[in-house]
């Protein structure tokens, strides 16, 4: 008998503010987030693990930072983040150190390596590799190979087809796939920022990206859009023999307030 596989939920930007009233393009991240934590219970309860794949807070704060861990802590689950382009990486570094919920550069479970990159900016909305998180991958990678990896960061590492989007990838992916191509045991990459759902497939490895907690961004879409579907969630099943099984759940209805026609924030 196959041994059970491991079970993960990725919530990814969600965008909480200091003040709980806070509010994206008219949606109130915090409630939205509260939904989409309630749907995960009903529907993939418990995982395994948790990752959270950047933009956690929009606003840097260390009191946004505190509501997310009253979100996260509390759920029984180890919790695993890295930053986006929104967040004060530092800051979430500091902050995020908790029993349950970590910032950290990688995990070792069961038949699995989960590698979390830093490609947050200072300054900047797209994304960068440093040349030491490149070599920190490189040596964990090769640390490992008994164990299949899945590589998470949050700037989109390939095109996903929407032209305003895509001015904001990973500026260096060229290098990231230099490396991980060294390594047969890469699985997946997995990722958020584009607030939509995508995957593709490059050389057998699943390329992921995941719908927000809040507001999404309107696929193939040229200039700032934003998509009528409900926030939500991503659940994977890994596999032992290194197979990966994923989809997306999303709430029932639109967060109450989004401004549809809004050019961008």
């Amino acid at each position: 008998m196959n041994p059970t596989p491991l079970q993960l939920l990725q919530f990814t930007d969600t965008h909480l503010f200091a003040d709980a009233a806070g509010a994206l393009l008219g949606v109130n991240t915090e409630q939205s987030l509260q939904a989409v934590l309630d749907l995960a219970r009903q529907q993939h309860w418990p995982p395994d693990l948790i990752l959270t794949t950047g933009d956690l807070v929009h606003d840097g704060s260390i009191q946004a930072y505190a509501r997310f861990l009253r979100h996260f802590s509390g759920l029984g689950v180890p919790v695993y983040s890295l930053p986006g382009n929104h967040d004060a990486a530092p800051r979430l570094y500091a902050q995020l150190q908790q029993p349950s919920v970590q910032a950290v550069d990688h995990v070792l479970r069961d038949h699995w390596q989960f590698c979390l990159l830093d490609t947050s900016v200072p300054g900047s909305e797209g994304g960068h590799l440093a040349a030491a998180e490149l070599q920190r991958l490189d040596a964990q990678l090769a640390a490992h190979p008994d164990h299949h990896a899945l590589v998470c960061l949050h700037h989109q590492p390939v095109p996903v087809g929407s032209r305003w989007l895509d001015t904001m990838a990973v500026d260096n992916a060229d290098a990231l796939f230099a490396v991980l191509d060294r390594h047969p045991q890469v699985r997946g990459l997995l990722w958020g920022h584009v607030h939509q759902d995508f995957h593709q497939r490059r050389a057998g490895v699943h390329l992921i990206a995941s719908p927000s907690t809040c507001i999404q961004f309107a696929p193939a879409s040229t200039e700032f859009a934003i998509d009528d579907t409900p926030p939500g969630y991503r659940w994977l099943r890994l596999h032992a023999d290194g197979r990966i099984d994923t989809g997306v759940e999303r709430i029932a209805d639109i967060p109450v307030g989004l401004e549809r026609a809004s050019q961008g924030y």
